[in-house]
């Protein structure tokens, strides 16, 4: 005799992250890289960009900080941006433990070619990237956005909207500034916003506990500023993490 076996109408209601999540490793933090590849990034700052992001993972200080952490791994997705609807996550959620897959990961990352041309929908990547996390499975102490860009929030829904919604979540958004001081004409309102494009993203991008901004003023520095905002970003992770444990 055929036996079906009926579900609570009470967790079918439940959304599907909430049923039985799957815990696929503790790290000590979660990190989605939100990359600005819109069309004021020309080429040759698109390169500088992967350049710097390879030599601040493979960076000793970075991997020294991974390996001293309650868990001693970190899980990093890389996800690129331009227009609304152009928004796609280039390398999805890998663990970074020590250098041999810090290298494997950055391998990947300069391997993969550029995803869009567009405007600037810094929100679409923020909102890409929330859900990157919820829908993870990484059981980590302390979940982080990291936005980097050259300009403004100039298409998609306001960025201070997709903000306030990430930092709701418990998850903590810093930035890098790249600043561009020899804008062409038809980009200076758009990279060089009034009070500076820094301030643009502390008072707009930024937020949750212990959020910051890092300013660059030129793309060869993008790997030094990249390598100190790991470092902070993976000791709040252990910081958090200690206060967690704690009675």
């Amino acid at each position: 005799m055929l036996r079906i076996a009926l579900i609570p109408l009470t967790l079918l209601l439940l959304p599907l992250a909430t049923i039985n999540p799957a815990r696929a490793d503790d790290v000590d933090v979660a990190l989605v890289l939100v990359t600005d590849v819109s069309r004021s990034i020309d080429d040759s700052e698109f390169r500088l960009e992967k350049n710097g992001y390879a030599s601040a993972f493979t960076n000793s200080k970075v991997v020294d900080a991974i390996r001293g952490g309650p868990a001693g791994k970190i899980a990093v997705a890389y996800l690129e941006f331009a227009g609304t609807m152009e928004v796609q996550t280039v390398l999805d959620w890998t663990v970074i433990r020590d250098k041999a897959s810090a290298q494997a990961f950055v391998d990947r990352l300069v391997a993969a070619p550029r995803s869009f041309w567009g405007r600037t929908a810094i929100s679409s990547g923020v909102d890409q990237a929330v859900q990157l996390l919820a829908e993870s499975g990484m059981n980590a102490t302390h979940h982080v956005i990291d936005v980097c860009g050259d300009g403004t929030n100039n298409a998609g829904r306001e960025i201070t909207a997709a903000r306030d919604d990430a930092v709701k979540a418990g998850i903590t958004i810093n930035g890098l500034a790249i600043i561009n001081d020899h804008p062409v004409s038809w980009t200076f309102a758009h990279v060089q916003p009034p009070g500076g494009l820094a301030n643009y993203y502390r008072d707009n991008v930024t937020g949750g506990p212990g959020s910051f901004v890092l300013e660059v003023h030129d793309f060869a520095t993008f790997g030094e500023a990249m390598t100190r905002k790991l470092v902070q970003e993976i000791a709040l992770g252990r910081s958090t993490g200690r206060l967690a444990a704690e009675p």
